[in-house]
């Protein structure tokens, strides 16, 4: 086995509102240098534990487009729920996930569930932005719905878990139907508990930290920092302080494909960004009040 080492450390780019519902700081593509680094995953937005009072008119953004990748949300604290342009919709309560797949064009809204709402409470998240590989881009759009029971569990040695999104970890499976191999996991460890999670060679690899801290091969990966590692090595060794640490373990197979950005469009060339306006504009994504 080859431990993975630390290659660089993020932070986010401070704290902004998307919408009037999702205090978010932007760990990726914060610096553009990142985007081949972090191949296959586009962007990363974190919303801290924060404290909303209760309201008759729930927090949110409103109906908004996207083509060219998938956008996962994991629901820590509170509820998140969803309606897009193909009549999909549902909630997302802690320990839940939606991984929705715009491929060639869609709708949709994100909003604090109604009834959560009227009570108000801690609230925390975080939204991912993976790319399709250009073959994907332009299929049909798909909408997973992942609940806390479905996922995949992994004990640890030391008395820590880690949940399973999507990818394999010692036998178990997460339940999240992906385009390209993708690892994304949930990693709780106890107090100065020390893990080692066998990860595929050449995978892009990542940690965020949600609690605590991480010391892992080559440094300290700070209270809400990420963490990018070397391609190279088919181990991750995380280890946490006598407080115990949790974090986000995000990993995939690199597509190796140019991403032309534009807003909520993720193409490979300029061309394609052009259409995909184009047909926004001509009312292809669908209609979403």
């Amino acid at each position: 086995m080859t431990t993975r080492t630390l290659s660089q450390i993020v932070s986010g780019d401070g704290f902004h509102w998307v919408g009037d519902g999702f205090y978010v700081t932007q760990l990726l593509p914060g610096n553009p240098s990142l985007q081949e680094i972090a191949d296959p995953f586009l962007l990363m937005d974190y919303h801290p534990v924060k404290e909303y009072p209760p309201t008759d008119r729930p927090r949110g953004v409103g109906a908004h487009p996207h083509r060219g990748f998938e956008t996962v949300t994991l629901a820590f604290e509170g509820a998140v729920q969803h309606h897009d342009s193909t009549g999909g919709g549902g909630i997302i309560f802690p320990g839940d996930a939606q991984w929705m797949t715009a491929a060639k064009g869609i709708l949709h809204k994100e909003y604090h569930e109604v009834e959560w709402a009227k009570q108000g409470g801690r609230f925390h998240m975080m939204q991912l932005w993976v790319n399709l590989p250009s073959y994907d881009k332009m299929n049909e759009p798909r909408y997973q719905a992942l609940t806390a029971e479905q996922m995949g569990k992994v004990k640890l040695n030391g008395g820590g878990t880690v949940t399973l999104y999507s990818g394999e970890l010692d036998g178990e499976k997460g339940p999240a139907l992906t385009h390209t191999p993708i690892e994304l996991w949930d990693v709780q460890l106890s107090a100065n508990e020390s893990t080692e999670l066998a990860v595929p060679d050449g995978h892009t690899m990542m940690v965020f930290v949600l609690d605590g801290s991480i010391e892992t091969e080559g440094g300290t990966i700070g209270h809400e920092q990420l963490g990018i590692f070397e391609r190279s090595g088919d181990q991750l060794t995380l280890t946490a302080p006598e407080t115990g640490a949790r974090a986000i373990v995000l990993g995939g197979e690199p597509i190796g494909e140019p991403v032309i950005f534009y807003g909520p469009f993720a193409m490979n060339t300029e061309r394609e960004i052009v259409q995909a306006i184009q047909d926004f504009n001509a009312g292809t994504f669908g209609h979403l009040v």
